[in-house]
């Protein structure tokens, strides 16, 4: 069947409101392949959660791999947006990546999915990412973000050493990223509730004072360096 065809084929209440269909096939989509990865999820039960047929789903994304791609590309421009909406630029450089810090660990904590689809899409060695423009055109702009609340730290005399963003990057994310991509295993192997309120807010304190710690520390090496 062609495009045509079926988009002829669509009911009158899905043509009314384009956009908010393909908004509910995304968000079934997001559902099911946070919960069962690409390999598991099936077409029939992502057009089921949003209520709708199938030739609907063809006709906006074209297969199961698109839908993926999308919901991928999407995942990471909500976590971008977000962080353009901190507004670093107007407070000072301590202040500011804190300020940034806790947003990386709060958006992880609220948003487990996006855990479950970047440990997927690792599965896949990034594959669906690759023909991503926008994905990786945020995360040219998250260096830039990044790379100038460090200048500016250095600029105030507050930050000691000279850092690379991206590593700097790396060392954030992965001190939150793996605490909730771990914290079922971890909670039972150390017989401790780390999903306990109080167990967040400590790990996210803990992962502020960390970096900020190395950050306002001078590396004995080498004086006014590191990175």
């Amino acid at each position: 069947m062609s495009k045509n065809d079926t988009a002829k084929s669509l009911s009158n209440n899905q043509k009314r409101d384009p956009e908010k269909r393909k908004r509910d096939l995304l968000l079934a989509a997001r559902h099911e392949f946070s919960e069962h990865g690409l390999s598991g999820a099936r077409v029939d039960d992502i057009v089921n959660r949003a209520g709708v047929n199938k030739q609907l789903l063809y006709y906006y994304f074209g297969d199961k791999e698109t839908i993926y791609e999308k919901v991928l590309e999407d995942a990471y421009a909500e976590i971008r947006d977000g962080e353009e909406l901190l507004n670093l630029a107007a407070l000072p450089a301590l202040e500011a990546m804190e300020k940034y810090i806790r947003y990386n660990f709060n958006f992880i904590q609220e948003n487990r999915h996006f855990v479950a689809l970047l440990n997927d899409e690792n599965l896949h060695h990034a594959q669906h990412l690759t023909n991503s423009a926008a994905t990786i055109e945020s995360h040219v702009q998250l260096r830039k973000l990044v790379g100038d609340v460090l200048d500016r730290g250095l600029a105030e005399g507050i930050f000691k050493r000279n850092v690379d963003p991206v590593s700097l990057y790396l060392t954030i994310s992965s001190l939150s990223f793996f605490f909730f991509s771990n914290i079922h295993t971890m909670s039972k192997i150390f017989a401790r509730n780390l999903s306990d309120e109080s167990e967040i807010r400590k790990r996210s304190d803990e992962i502020v004072e960390i970096v900020l710690a190395y950050l306002t520390t001078p590396d004995d090496r080498t004086g006014l360096s590191g990175g």
